[in-house]
C-alpha cells in the first residue's frame, strides 16, 4: 500500500470540540418561530377494543391548540407490511398505540391535556407467545387476516443436509433464546413538522434513511413526496433506529397541519423505553455437522419471531440470521426456515449489527461444542474451517479480500501484559468467537448508491454535499479524509454538508455498514473528477501539460521542477477571472457491484465481506455468580483502516453494546406490559464496568473499497455475547443459550444439581 498524507492517520472527528463543548445543537434543541408541543395518548391495554374516546376536558384547557383521534384525519397505512396508522381506529394492539395526540403552547400544558383525554376500552385476549400465536384459536392481531402468520418467511435449501447429518462424526443440537434489549440513545425520539403556506412540508428528524423516510412519510400523509423536504440535525445516536417511519412522525405532521403552526414531539424517557423500537426478541433452534476431522458438514436451523403488533424492520433481521448461518464458516449443506408471528407485545425496528448477534450467538456457542465433542481445540475447530478469499457460500457471496485466519491468529497469540490471576472464590474463563457481516452495503433494495457533489470555492474551501447521513459514526470526518486525500488539500479545506435533503444527493441511507464503502466510493469519484479539472486549468496558468502535474499539501506543481507551483486556491481562482470563466463543481454516483437476492435468497448482496475474532477473558465468582469480564482482544478485518482512531472507537463502543447484550440488558416484557421503563430498572454497563480492550485492526485491502476500506460500523458488537458465553462454559462448565447470562441465573446453575 502506497503511503498517504492522510488517509490511514489518526485523526479526531471532525464534529468532537462542539460535541465535547455542549456547542452541538440537537434537534430537542431546535426551536422555531410559533413552535408548539405535541404529546401522544397511548394505549393502556396491549388489546382492547376502543369504545369511547372523550376529548372535551383536554380541549377545553387553556394552552391547547388542536387533539386529534383517528376520526379526526384521513390516514393511509404505512410501515413494512402498511400494517398500522399512526392513530388508532377500532382497537389497540400492543401498548405502544397511539389513541390521541395533543397540541399546546407549552410542553407541560400538552402532557396535561394528554392526560385529561378520557378512553374506554373493551379488553380482548391477548397473545404474548409466537408459538402459541399460531397455534389455531389463537386471539388474532389483526382480525382482517386468517390467523397471526405475517406475510415473511425466509427458506432456504442447499445441498444434502440430511444426508450430511447421518454420515456425520458429531452432531450438536441446542435452542437459544434472545430477549427484548432497546437502544437507549441519550437522545429520546424527536420529530418536528412545519407546513408553509404552499402545502409543503419541511421534516426535522433523525431518521438515518432520509430519502426513503421523505417518500413514506408523503405516502401516509396522502401527499406527494415533492412536497416533503427532510432535514436532519446532528443525532445523538441511533444505533439502527432511525431505519423506519414512526406514528411520531405522521402524527407530528398532523397535528402541525391542524394547528397551522410547527410542532414538536418529543418522548421523555420513560416513554422511549415503552414506544422505541428494540432489538426482536427470537427463539433459535440450530443444529451443526462434522466430520471426524471438524469440518463442517451442515448446518440447519429453524427461527420463531416474536413480530410483535406490526411489521417493523425487526422482522426482516433472519435475512441476515441466514447469511450467518450459511456463511460464518465454510459449511456445503445448509437448511433455514422462519416462523414471524404476530403478538400483542411491542414491534422491533433495527438496531446495530441486525439479526447477526442473535445467528452468531448460536452458531459460535455449537462451535465450541464441536470441538469439546470431537477433542479439538476451540481455535483450531474455526481455523480448519475458516473463510477464504474466493470463496463462494451456499448463498451466492462472493469473498474477495478476506483477514479471517489472520483475525483468528491474533486473537490466539497473548496481547499485552498477562491478566492478573483471579482472586480467591473465582474460577477463569476464556472464550472465542468469530464473525462475518456485510462490509460493502448489502443491495435490500434495487438501488444501494449513493451520491456525491464536490466544489471548491473562490478561497480554495472544498465541499462534499454527500447523500449519506452522520448518525455519531464519524463519517463526515472519513468522507471529508477521503476528499482532501484524493484532491491533495489540507483535510481543515475540506467540509462535509449532509442535513437537507433539497440540497443533498439521493442515498439510500446509513445501515448495512456501508457508509464508507459506497459514500466513500463516491466522494472519491467525484473528488478524482474534480482534481482532473483543477489540473486542467493550472495546466494552462503553469504552460505543462496535465501529465506532468502533481498535487500536494495543497500546492499544484511540475513534478519535474517543484519549485514551478502555485497555491490550488489560487488556480481555483484564475478560473473564475479567465476568458467565459468556470467553476470547479463534480459529481459521482456509486452503485456497488452487487445483486439482490432472489426468491431462493441466492445472489451477492454486497461488494465486500467483513470478519473479525475476538476472546473474551472473564472471572466468575463461585459464591455470588458475578462476572467480571477483564479483558476483549478484538481482531478486524478492516481492508485498510482510513482513520484508525475512529476505527478503534466504533469497535469500543460495539464492545460496549455487546457486553451489555450478553450479561445486563433486558427490556422485561410481561404481558405485554413494559415494566423496565427507566435506568434505575433498564441495566446498562457503565463506564467502570469495562474491561480492558485490545483492538487489532488486520488490513487485507478490499480492491472495489476506497482506498481500500471495508465498512466496520456494526462489526464490534456482533461476536461479544457469543465469547462471553463461551468463556462462562470455560470458567465453570455450564453453558448457556439464553441472554443476558445475569449473576442470578449464574449462581442457581452452580448451587443446583449440576453445579453441586
Amino acid at each position: 500500500m502506497r503511503e498517504l498524507s492522510v488517509v490511514g492517520k489518526a485523526t479526531p472527528k471532525k464534529d468532537g470540540a462542539e460535541k465535547v463543548t455542549g456547542r452541538t445543537r440537537y434537534l430537542h434543541d431546535l426551536v422555531l418561530p410559533g413552535l408548539a408541543h405535541g404529546k401522544i395518548v397511548r394505549a393502556r391495554h396491549p388489546h382492547a377494543r376502543i369504545v369511547r374516546i372523550d376529548a372535551r376536558r383536554a380541549a377545553a384547557l387553556p394552552g391547547v391548540l388542536a387533539v386529534l383521534t383517528a376520526g379526526d384525519v384521513a390516514q393511509e397505512r404505512f410501515g413494512f407490511a402498511r400494517d398500522q396508522i399512526a392513530l388508532k381506529a377500532g382497537k389497540v394492539r400492543c401498548v405502544r398505540d397511539e389513541v390521541a395526540a395533543v397540541a399546546a403552547e407549552t410542553a407541560a400544558i400538552a402532557e396535561e391535556a394528554a392526560a385529561l383525554v378520557e378512553v374506554d376500552y373493551e379488553e380482548l385476549p391477548a397473545v404474548f407467545d409466537p408459538r402459541e400465536s399460531v397455534r389455531p384459536g389463537a386471539p388474532r392481531v389483526h382480525d382482517e387476516r386468517a390467523d397471526n402468520l405475517t406475510d415473511l418467511r425466509y427458506q432456504f435449501s442447499h445441498g444434502d443436509v440430511d444426508r450430511a447429518f447421518a454420515e456425520a462424526a458429531a452432531v450438536v443440537e441446542g435452542v437459544y433464546r434472545l430477549n427484548f434489549v432497546t437502544t437507549c440513545c441519550l437522545e429520546t425520539m424527536v420529530a418536528l413538522a412545519d407546513w408553509d403556506a404552499q402545502g409543503g412540508l419541511t421534516m426535522w428528524s433523525t431518521t438515518q434513511v432520509p430519502f426513503l423516510y421523505q417518500r413514506e412519510l408523503a405516502q401516509a400523509l396522502g401527499i406527494t413526496g415533492d412536497r416533503v423536504r427532510v432535514m436532519q440535525p446532528p443525532v445523538g445516536g441511533n444505533f439502527g433506529r432511525g431505519l423506519d417511519l414512526y406514528p411520531i412522525d405522521v402524527i407530528a405532521a398532523l397535528l402541525a397541519r391542524r394547528v397551522g403552526r410547527p410542532v414538536k414531539v418529543e418522548f421523555e424517557r420513560l416513554e422511549e423505553f415503552v414506544a422505541s423500537p428494540t432489538r426482536e426478541p427470537c427463539e433459535i433452534r440450530l443444529r451443526t455437522a462434522a466430520d471426524v476431522s471438524g469440518r463442517l458438514l451442515a448446518r440447519e436451523a429453524h427461527v420463531t419471531v416474536d413480530n410483535g403488533a406490526y411489521v417493523s424492520w425487526g422482522s426482516t433481521t433472519p435475512y441476515v440470521m441466514l447469511a450467518t448461518v450459511a456463511g460464518l464458516y465454510r459449511v456445503p449443506n445448509v437448511r433455514f426456515d422462519t416462523t414471524i408471528a404476530y403478538t400483542n407485545n411491542p414491534y422491533s425496528g433495527s438496531m446495530r449489527g441486525y439479526g447477526n448477534l442473535e445467528s452468531t450467538f448460536a452458531v459460535e456457542s455449537q462451535m465450541d461444542e464441536l470441538a469439546d465433542r470431537l477433542g479439538l481445540d476451540r481455535l483450531e475447530i474455526r481455523r480448519r474451517n475458516a473463510t477464504k478469499s474466493g470463496d463462494v457460500n451456499p448463498q451466492g457471496f462472493v469473498v474477495t479480500s478476506c483477514a479471517m485466519g489472520e483475525c483468528l491468529e491474533a486473537v490466539a497469540e497473548p496481547v499485552g501484559p498477562p491478566v492478573p490471576p483471579p482472586a480467591a472464590g473465582w474460577r477463569r474463563g476464556v472464550g472465542y468467537a468469530a464473525m462475518f457481516h456485510v462490509a460493502g452495503g448489502a443491495r435490500i433494495y434495487r438501488s444501494d448508491g449513493c451520491g456525491a457533489i464536490v466544489k471548491m470555492d473562490d478561497f480554495g474551501k472544498v465541499a462534499l454535499i454527500t447523500g449519506a447521513t452522520e448518525i455519531g459514526q464519524g463519517s463526515e470526518t472519513v468522507l471529508a479524509m477521503i476528499v482532501a486525500e484524493t484532491l491533495g488539500v489540507p483535510l481543515d479545506r475540506v467540509e462535509v454538508v449532509n442535513s437537507d435533503t433539497a440540497v443533498k444527493p439521493w442515498d439510500v441511507g446509513a445501515h448495512a455498514s456501508r457508509t464508507t464503502f459506497i459514500a466513500g466510493n463516491a466522494a472519491r469519484m467525484a473528488a478524482e473528477t474534480l482534481r482532473g479539472d483543477l489540473l486542467a486549468m493550472a495546466a494552462e496558468q503553469l504552460d505543462e501539460p496535465v501529465e506532468r502535474l502533481a498535487i500536494e499539501g495543497g500546492a499544484i506543481f511540475v513534478a519535474a521542477e517543484p519549485q514551478r507551483r502555485l497555491p490550488y486556491e489560487r488556480v481555483a481562482r484564475g478560473g473564475h477571472y479567465q476568458p467565459g470563466g468556470r467553476t470547479l463543481v463534480a459529481e459521482a454516483f456509486y452503485d456497488p457491484p452487487t445483486t439482490m437476492l432472489d426468491k431462493d435468497l441466492h445472489g451477492n448482496v454486497s461488494a465486500s465481506y467483513a470478519f473479525a475474532a475476538q476472546a473474551v477473558v472473564l472471572d466468575v465468582e463461585e459464591a455470588t455468580g458475578a462476572i467480571r469480564v477483564r479483558r476483549v482482544v478484538s481482531a478486524h478485518d478492516v481492508g485498510r483502516a482510513l482513520n484508525p482512531l475512529a476505527a478503534e472507537g466504533q469497535i469500543h463502543g460495539g464492545i460496549h453494546m455487546g457486553l451489555g447484550y450478553a450479561l445486563a440488558e433486558r427490556l422485561v416484557v410481561e404481558n405485554g406490559q413494559v415494566l423496565t421503563a427507566s435506568f434505575m430498572d433498564y441495566a446498562i454497563l457503565r463506564a467502570d464496568d469495562m474491561p480492558e480492550l485490545m483492538v487489532r485492526l488486520i488490513e487485507s485491502h478490499e480492491a472495489e473499497g476506497p482506498f481500500g476500506a471495508k465498512g466496520l460500523g456494526e462489526s464490534g458488537v456482533i461476536p461479544v455475547s457469543a465469547a462471553v458465553a463461551n468463556a462462562v462454559h470455560d470458567a465453570i462448565g455450564v453453558r448457556f443459550a439464553e441472554l443476558p447470562i445475569t449473576a442470578a441465573r449464574v449462581r442457581e446453575a452452580l448451587t443446583g444439581p449440576r453445579g453441586r
